[in-house]
Parts: structure tokens; sequence; C-alpha cells
């Protein structure tokens, strides 16, 4: 089994990752970064084809390299990913590739942690800061259970293009966020009947460039979620890009059916105005949850979220990055991924 040793391990090459990678470089701190992909960016490059960054290039940067290209345009997932890919090239981060940590301890043999991956190999660091993103586990409701073998079911996740939904026949997409708008009018574009299980009570936001001078120059994105804006903040639904909810409204092969509620047995669904037909495929754009059962330390919370103070929790050298309200509305946005890491690696680094 291969050992390494290092004074701060990070896993995670991700947009949190190689923010916390450039701060921890800086510092002067031998280092390396785990990752499991075969290529950094690659969990970008593997999203949907439609798939856009919802921020300008220029308020999507990570510390200390901007954006190549025009400042005002809104890169695709593949530009996401080349992005990243020059990143960790430029500041020569030691990656790690093809990594998959399956357990992070305690380290019996002395001070610090253990990390072994899935390729055999084992990591000792002082520190551990864990960059693996937003929730990994993908959430399908309980009454996706409910329909028919024959209606072909599909997180977002492992939605590319609508070639992937066989058939031409009706299809349902049920969440309430960005990617189940995009995908919606990713499929409807095919002309097929779609169904949009989509909450009619969830708000809609300009996505301009005068809306993201707006959200930088107050300050909107940076509000603490300890005081108390943010923690009103966080209670409220997370907001859609409303250009994206008023091209899926023009088109005439998209019927809105609220939010979903519950399966058929003719294999459709219920929706709070109406329920559909009999569906051919159900796509589930219904977020992700929690999955570090591979982190055997008491940092959790009982539904399995990490249990942290802006980032660093009660375990002395283990700290997250990347999490929704890490620390604000930015923390899980590629353009919040800075300010986050810099003050988070400032304080792991401070602890003897």
């Amino acid at each position: 089994m291969t050992e390494f040793v290092f004074d701060t391990l990070i896993i995670g090459a991700g947009q949190a990752g190689l923010a916390a990678a450039y701060y921890v470089q800086r510092r002067g701190l031998p280092f390396a970064l785990l990752d499991e992909r075969a290529a950094v960016g690659e969990v970008w490059a593997t999203r949907f084809d439609a798939l856009r960054l919802f921020s300008p290039r220029w308020a999507s940067g990570l510390p200390g390299r901007p954006w190549p290209g025009s400042a005002l345009n809104y890169p695709t997932k593949d530009e996401a990913a080349a992005y990243l890919q020059d990143y960790a090239a430029h500041f020569r981060f030691p990656v790690h590739l093809g990594q998959r940590a399956v357990s992070l301890a305690a380290d019996a043999a002395g001070a610090g942690y253990v990390v072994h991956t899935a390729a055999g190999r084992t990591y000792r660091a002082r520190r551990v800061l864990v960059c693996t993103g937003a929730y990994s586990a993908p959430r399908i409701p309980g009454f996706g259970a409910q329909l028919p073998a024959e209606v072909q079911q599909m997180h977002s996740s492992n939605y590319r293009r609508p070639a992937q939904i066989a058939g031409t026949g009706a299809v349902a997409i049920v969440g309430s966020g960005n990617s189940a708008l995009q995908i919606a009018a990713d499929l409807a574009t095919t002309g097929r009947p779609v169904y949009a299980a989509f909450d009619d009570k969830t708000p809609a936001f300009p996505n301009n460039q005068a809306t993201w001078l707006l959200l930088k120059g107050t300050g909107l994105l940076q509000v603490s979620r300890h005081n108390p804006l943010g923690r009103y903040a966080m209670q409220q639904p997370e907001p859609v890009v409303r250009a994206d909810l008023q091209r899926l409204r023009s088109f005439s092969n998209v019927q809105f059916i609220g939010r979903a509620t519950g399966g058929t047995a003719a294999g459709g669904l219920q929706g709070r105005r109406s329920t559909t037909p009999p569906l051919q495929a159900v796509v589930w754009a219904t977020g992700f949850g929690p999955d570090f059962r591979w982190i055997q330390l008491p940092v959790f919370e009982a539904d399995g979220t990490p249990r942290h103070h802006n980032g660093l929790t009660e375990a002395l050298g283990i700290a997250f990055l990347g999490l929704p309200w890490l620390n604000s509305r930015s923390s899980a946005l590629m353009g919040g991924a800075g300010p986050d890491a810099r003050r988070v690696v400032e304080q792991l680094t401070a602890i003897p």
C-alpha cells in the first residue's frame, strides 16, 4: 500500500478545493489535492449538454486567475471544466487524480488524520479540508416507487441530452430549481409532451448584468447565515432565473402541473394543479442529500449534514468548504469559493 504524508490534505479538486489549494500554497505548506475523477473539471464536463453557469464570468472567478474571454458571457459547462483545468495547471497544484476517498479517520499512529482511497493509497495529514462539494447523494421522492416499471426514471445527475429518453411520449420533469427548468426546455425542443412538476411558489429573479452588479455591490450574497438577515434568507426558497421560466412557459407542448405530490397506478404524476396522463419517463431534478458515511469522525448532525461554524468543525484540523450556506448564499457558487477558502484556510492553519 502506497503511503503519502502532507501537512494539509484537500479532498476534492472542484472549485472549492482549488480555491483552498490557492491559499494553502501561498502559505508554503506541503499539501496535495485528491480527486476521484480522471481529470480536473470532469464533474462539469459530464453535466447535461445545455447547462450554463448562472453567473457571468466576471462574477465567477477563483482567486488569482480571472476567466478568459468576454467578462459578460455566461460560460457553458465545457468552458467551466476548461477553466478549472487551466486554473490547476497554471498554479501547478499537486493533484492526485483517480483517488476516491473511502475513509477519513483520526490517525491512531499519531497526531492528525489518515485517509484511505479506493485505489489503495494511504494519506496522512495534520489538517484535512473536505471539499467534495454540495451534497452528492441523489434524492428521489418516495412516491417514485408508485410508478409502474415501464416508466423510465432518471435522476438529473444522469441526464445529458434528450436522446437518453426513449420514445416520443409524455415526459415529466420534477423539481423547482434552475436545472429542472433547463432540462425541461431541453426536452421540450424535441416536440414531445412535457409536464413540469414545478412549485408555483418558487420565486424568480432577472439574471442580467445589472442584477449581478447589485448583488455584488451591495454584498447581499455575502450576508452571513449568523445574522438575522442571513437566517431569514436561508429559510426562503431558492429563486430560479426568470428568463428560463419564461422560456419554458413559451413552449406550447409544456404543461405546468404544480408541485408533484404523488404517483398514479396508471403511470402518471399528481400535481397540486393537475395530474399527468400515463408517462413514458420521469426526470427527477430533485436535488441531493448528504453522504459523508466515509468520514469516521463525530462532526455530523443527526441528519448527516456536517456540524460546523463557517466551515470549521469541532475536530481540530478538519474543515468543510463548498457546502450550501457554509457562511453565506455565495458559499456554493463558483464566485463565492474564494472568500470562504481564504477565511477557512487562515483559521485552519492557525491551529497548532
